[in-house]
């Protein structure tokens, strides 16, 4: 029992000590976006700042478009989020619970695009976005990714743990395929598609490679690159406007991962439904 007692203590210590080490630099963040500059290099540690400079925030606005930014970056996010689920939905029922020709096959090539790196295919997606016109705009930035082997897989495995039984059901209620996915397998499989719109929107939220790539005008770049522009017109003069701008960049990130953090776990938690 005593041993026990101390494995537990022991974890809780483990376990607060790396809490402490991913928020300190958080931590740090903010307090030096809300410092003056004189107050960034002291002798000695100072997280809270004489005076909370929230105007560093207005100064980032006046020197880059960040709202401009922010908005392009929100409509390319949802923009892919959108048309990933009207595609991978349907494909992922397709491959859990009907039968065609082909059918194995098929889904071994949605795997393989799991496997394959954006840089591999970046000269191809680059060259068929340049033939459509597409450079410099949301577009452009959206279409290489509207379709997700990841996402459909991981609807797959969800899809294919419904019992048949619910299905046998709707079936005898007259439901068709779309009715059957509405009703029944997207309302169980909720905890799976927050948890892949989180991946899809931090993993495009911070997507760097792409939109260098594509733009080259303010009207259609993301904050990932408005912030690397922001950082090299700098050139880590002020540290206080760079870590304001920063945490412009970060914040809606970490708020829409702490306001779906709960279904985020649950969906680890559970391994399906069971009938």
């Amino acid at each position: 029992m005593e041993e026990k007692k101390y494995e537990t203590v022991l974890k809780i210590f483990i376990l607060q000590f790396a809490a402490i080490a991913v928020i300190l630099p958080f931590v740090w963040l903010l307090s030096t976006a809300l410092k003056s500059p004189g107050e960034v290099f002291t002798p000695t540690l100072k997280l809270i700042p004489d005076t909370f400079m929230w105007s560093n925030f207005l100064e980032i606005m006046d020197r880059a478009p960040f709202w401009l930014y922010m908005l392009n970056t929100i409509i390319v996010c949802v923009g892919i989020l959108l048309i990933q689920l009207l595609l991978v939905i349907p494909a992922a029922y397709a491959f859990a619970r009907l039968d065609f020709p082909g059918k194995d096959v098929i889904f071994l090539l949605f795997v393989i695009q799991i496997m394959l790196p954006l840089e591999s295919i970046i000269i191809p997606n680059y060259l068929i976005t340049k033939k459509l016109g597409l450079l410099n705009t949301r577009t452009g930035l959206i279409l290489p990714f509207v379709a997700s082997g990841f996402g459909t897989f991981m609807l797959r495995q969800t899809f294919k743990q419904v019992p048949n039984a619910l299905e046998d059901a709707a079936l005898i209620d007259g439901a068709g395929h779309l009715r059957f996915i509405w009703h029944v397998l997207i309302p169980l499989s909720r905890p799976t598609i927050v948890t892949f719109s989180m991946i899809s929107i931090a993993t495009h939220w911070n997507d760097y490679f792409w939109p260098l790539i594509i733009t080259d005008m303010d009207r259609v770049r993301t904050l990932t690159i408005g912030l690397g522009m922001f950082v090299q017109q700098e050139s880590g003069s002020d540290w206080t406007l760079l870590m304001a701008a920063t945490l412009f960049v970060c914040a809606p990130i970490i708020a829409f991962f702490l306001a779906t953090q709960k279904t985020f776990i649950k969906s680890f938690l559970t391994s399906g439904i069971k009938g």
